[in-house]
């Protein structure tokens, strides 16, 4: 019996592997359009590879995969992060965990796991055909089986051959990005981390939390990329523009206003530039208060303001809105939400229900996560599952 697998990324030397292990008798092909293997594998986490994560501090899945948690949390009780290390260890790369739950390996080099893919792929005898562009499902016509593991298309017309074929797709549009915001001043104080902000889009629900950075053309970091996945839709629907809203100290506006009143009432004397609220660096402290009380009434005392101006401060704090002006890549990496609808596969197998023994996954499937090792985790669980239902149909 032959399979064939289109994509030679994360997803696609995952499922080769465990198919022909699981099948020994199996023909595996990977086909892939380029001409070099594993190409995201080797940049993704700054060419350290955050290959899984520990789910430790996760206790809803919807908040690491805004699409698909549901069938995530579905296919978990077949491959989940745990099965993943082991996988990975067993195969001799060792796997250390940061304070943050993400898993890279111990190398800190993204070529571990290209390598332990590349050697596991060789050793099975896995034909890997680089090179080789499959545009129609035409072409596998000879294959028992035929498993898409493309990964995410950046655009709709990238899925035209299997919509054509009937399967239906979702618009995808990218996700994980950092956004733009003309504002010379916030621009100013590039490379400045607030560690503790909630960002979020008003009038929604739409939020996210973590550490965010300030660039040369906007914001970015955890709680940016976060907020690009959740809003990934609503984002591009407004071409990124659309009014956006930071609490720089993740606080609710009456504990912040009740902070400020104290340091005043235990500081009269002070610059208000001189004592500010400890998360925050002196740089952003200075920014904040000039932008909610003019420069030379934030050079002033404490006890020179009044409850106009302490509301300001405290609005600023808790409510800076600015405007969006675009997206900017993360890095060289991409990820887009969209692709092949969850509900054109079967959940337990990732067979397609309108053609008999094809199969998705990885991204090319609508399932995305938020930064953290999640969609590389998504890759591996997706990815056992085919396997494993083209093996148990293969017998």
């Amino acid at each position: 019996m032959r399979t064939a697998v289109v994509g030679g990324g994360a997803a696609g030397f995952f499922l080769a592997i465990n198919l022909k292990e699981m099948v020994p008798q199996m023909a595996v092909t990977i086909f892939e359009k380029s001409q070099k293997v594993l190409a995201k594998v080797e940049v993704s986490g700054g060419g350290r590879c955050n290959c899984t994560n520990t789910f430790a501090a996760v206790n809803d899945l919807s908040k690491v995969y805004p699409r698909g948690h549901r069938l995530m949390k579905r296919l978990f009780n077949v491959f989940n992060q745990h099965d993943a290390c082991q996988w990975f260890e067993r195969r001799g790369v060792r796997l250390v965990t940061q304070a943050d739950q993400c898993v890279f390996p111990a190398s800190q080099d993204s070529h571990t796991i290209i390598n332990c893919l590349t050697s596991e792929a060789r050793r099975l005898g896995i034909e890997v055909l680089t090179g080789s562009k499959v545009t129609s499902l035409q072409q596998l016509q000879d294959y028992d089986f035929v498993a898409v593991t493309t990964g995410g298309s950046p655009r709709a017309e990238g899925l035209s051959w299997l919509t054509e074929r009937g399967i239906e797709t979702v618009a995808p549009v990218p996700s994980l990005f950092s956004i733009s915001i003309d504002d010379k001043r916030l621009q100013s104080l590039m490379g400045t981390v607030d560690e503790s902000a909630i960002l979020f889009i008003p009038s929604t629900k739409l939020r996210a939390t973590g550490p965010l950075l300030i660039t040369h053309w906007g914001i970015s970091g955890p709680a940016t990329l976060r907020l690009s996945s959740y809003a990934a839709r609503e984002l591009h629907a407004a071409n990124y523009k659309l009014p956006l809203a930071i609490n720089w100290v993740s606080s609710s506006d009456t504990d912040i206003a009740r902070e400020l009143y104290s340091i005043a009432a235990e500081h009269p004397q002070k610059l208000i530039q001189s004592i500010g609220l400890s998360p925050l660096s002196s740089r952003l402290w200075a920014y904040l208060t000039e932008k909610a009380l003019g420069r030379q009434r934030a050079l002033g005392r404490w006890k020179s303001l009044n409850m106009k101006e302490m509301y300001r401060l405290t609005n600023i704090l808790c409510n800076d809105t600015y405007h969006t002006a675009g997206r900017t890549a993360f890095k060289e990496e991409f990820v887009t939400c969209g692709g092949v609808s969850l509900k054109a596969v079967n959940p337990n197998t990732l067979e397609s229900r309108v053609i008999p023994r094809l199969f998705f996954a990885g991204e090319v499937l609508d399932i995305d996560g938020v930064t953290g090792g999640f969609n590389f985790q998504a890759a591996w669980t997706t990815a056992y599952t085919v396997a494993l239902a083209i093996a148990a149909k293969s017998g």
